[in-house]
């Protein structure tokens, strides 16, 4: 081990003294660091504290209001605003059986045909004609040639492409006896030619006015149903799964029920993104179909459904706040129509008796719905109405008087006999609440005259097969569609009382020959001036010979659990109409931004 000197110890030893020196300067000067820099900013940071958290509590303040006045300012720029999407299910009473449109006729199957379908023409919110699958028409100088063009851009559901083929089809197989168009009466001694590809032309026999207004019929596809026998058409598996060109496609129906008193349909229908108005906004439509109007006011309580179509008014059920009601008119008439060939109303002042003994007014008070009055075989407002040219109105007097002038005598218990026959007339009607009431109005009203009913209720389709179709009546309580256009030849005209006339749709069994040649004139002339001038001798005749009584013209009352937006007319021709804008509707909401 080698031994350390002296003097080297006392240098190691000075050398330990200074570093431990400086070791404990720096110690000190740590310490005079934290205590200035630390220390003493802490201290002063305690006297601010105060200050501090009033600053604190200001931001939070701040904070808070701001986020109020933002969800303030978000209720008065952001609003629920109808969009696109969600399946729109409507349900009625009755049975599908026949989409195809040269066929259907009852409701449900209107309802179908006029969603899977589309016509040339169709309808537009106001009522007015316009285009659908034809883009327009020319009519030549001598009015009796209708040149239509199509469009170009539709193609049926199945992808296939629409042309002139199909329409040519369509209105030649409504032609053809053999396939029991229910329009055969009103297409013959029409010629349906085509020009081209997207051209096709419609020749008369003479000018007819309303013609334009025939053209609302859906079409149907030649690619599938052109090889099946005119007299098979009818019932063709087509017309239980049709495919169409309209705003919605066909998806599935399912049948539920054991037998055919409870038996139910749900026809389920897809939006056709393809639809040459553009593709709807709802994203399906689903028909479901009741046995009866219990059993559907049931389904919309329990929330099955959205929309009800066909029923009369609310019913008493269901609370009126609680559901939308719309309330349109419909281009119809309500009449009582007298059978001019019947023995008793024969004689024109019966039949003016019955008139003038009825207030109207006071019948339409007794309806669960509002209505209008009508008083001629046209609507008010309607091109030729004249308002100078009108059945009379109520006039106990007068319908008394006019019974006395006739030799119907007032005889034992106020009924009025002739020859010991009393006067009793078999009325017949639907069983519908407005014509239940109005019927036992009218029984009143009348018995005040000496006048007796025999009154029986029929539905709608015992009505029509038995009662309407063999003119089987002395009187009828009936509605009749009337449309935009006033040609009222089928209800009116003689050739349409006779048993071998198609239709035979001149209830009262009408004939006049003033009356003839003026609906022939007035549906020959296109000029609206020279229309009306025409008309004026059938209104005339109308009102002198009195083959009916004019009573109301009805509203379409279609009701829905919340809002269907898009859903609006300012009138209906039919109920199925209601579907004419339905590529428009929607019934979801969600928040948008308020547009200025």
């Amino acid at each position: 081990m080698a031994i350390i000197d002296r003097t080297t110890r006392l240098q190691w030893r000075r050398l330990f003294r200074r570093r431990r020196r400086k070791v404990e300067a720096f110690g000190q000067q740590a310490d005079d660091h934290i205590e200035r820099l630390l220390i003493r900013r802490i201290n002063r940071l305690v006297s601010v504290r105060r200050f501090l958290f009033s600053w604190v509590i200001l931001f939070a303040m701040i904070t808070v209001v701001g986020v109020l006045q933002i969800r303030a300012l978000s209720d008065y720029y952001l609003a629920l605003q109808p969009v696109a999407g969600g399946v729109y299910s409507e349900g009625m009473v009755g049975s599908f059986t026949n989409a195809n449109p040269i066929y259907a006729t009852a409701g449900a199957d209107n309802a179908v045909s006029r969603l899977v379908f589309s016509g040339l023409f169709k309808y537009d919110d106001q009522n007015r004609l316009v285009s659908d699958l034809a883009e327009k028409y020319e009519l030549n100088a001598a009015e009796t040639r209708y040149v239509v063009t199509l469009r170009k851009d539709v193609r049926w559901h199945d992808g296939q492409i629409f042309d002139a083929d199909d329409v040519v089809f369509t209105y030649q197989s409504i032609q053809n006896i053999d396939a029991k168009s229910s329009l055969f009466a009103s297409w013959q001694g029409i010629k349906v030619s085509r020009q081209d590809s997207y051209v096709i032309s419609f020749d008369l026999p003479n000018p007819l006015s309303s013609f334009p207004y025939a053209l609302t019929n859906g079409i149907v596809p030649k690619h599938i149903l052109g090889e099946i026998p005119p007299s098979q058409l009818r019932s063709a598996p087509f017309n239980s799964s049709p495919v169409g060109t309209g705003p919605f496609r066909w998806s599935s129906i399912e049948v539920t029920g054991k037998n055919a008193s409870d038996r139910k349909q749900r026809i389920t229908l897809a939006a056709y993104q393809d639809y040459h108005l553009g593709a709807p906004k709802l994203a399906g439509i689903t028909l479901r179909t009741f046995r009866d109007e219990n059993d559907l006011i049931k389904s919309l309580q329990a929330k099955e459904i959205i929309g009800v179509a066909g029923l009369e008014s609310l019913p008493a059920s269901l609370n009126a706040a609680d559901y939308q009601m719309y309330n349109t008119p419909l281009t119809s008439a309500v009449m009582v129509f007298m059978n001019n060939s019947r023995e008793t109303l024969k004689d024109v002042r019966v039949r003016k008796a019955l008139v003038t003994s009825v207030n109207q007014r006071q019948l339409i008070s007794k309806l669960s719905s509002p209505a209008q009055v009508v008083d001629s075989p046209l609507l008010k407002g309607q091109l030729g109405y004249d308002s100078q040219l009108v059945q009379p109105g109520f006039d106990l007097a007068r319908a008394n008087a006019f019974l006395d002038q006739a030799g119907w005598r007032m005889g034992p218990g106020g009924i009025r006999q002739k020859a010991g026959k009393p006067l009793k007339l078999a009325f017949r009607s639907q069983d519908t609440a407005n014509y239940v009431a109005a019927s036992r109005y009218l029984q009143s009203a009348w018995r005040q005259a000496g006048i007796d009913l025999e009154v029986k209720y029929y539905s709608t389709e015992e009505l029509q097969t038995s009662i309407i179709a063999g003119h089987d009546y002395d009187m009828l309580l009936y509605g009749i569609s009337i449309g935009v256009d006033p040609d009222v030849f089928a209800y009116w005209h003689s050739s349409q009382a006779s048993t071998t006339s198609l239709g035979r749709l001149n209830l009262s069994e009408y004939r006049s020959t003033a009356a003839d040649q003026a609906l022939e004139a007035g549906r020959t002339r296109s000029d609206p001036v020279l229309r009306a001038i025409k008309y004026r001798p059938f209104l005339e005749a109308w009102r002198n010979d009195a083959p009916a009584l004019a009573l109301y013209q009805p509203n379409y009352f279609y009701l829905t659990r919340d809002r269907v937006y898009g859903f609006s007319s300012a009138g209906l021709n039919s109920g199925a109409d209601r579907f004419n804008n339905a590529h428009n509707w929607m019934i979801r909401k969600e928040k948008q931004a308020v547009q200025e």
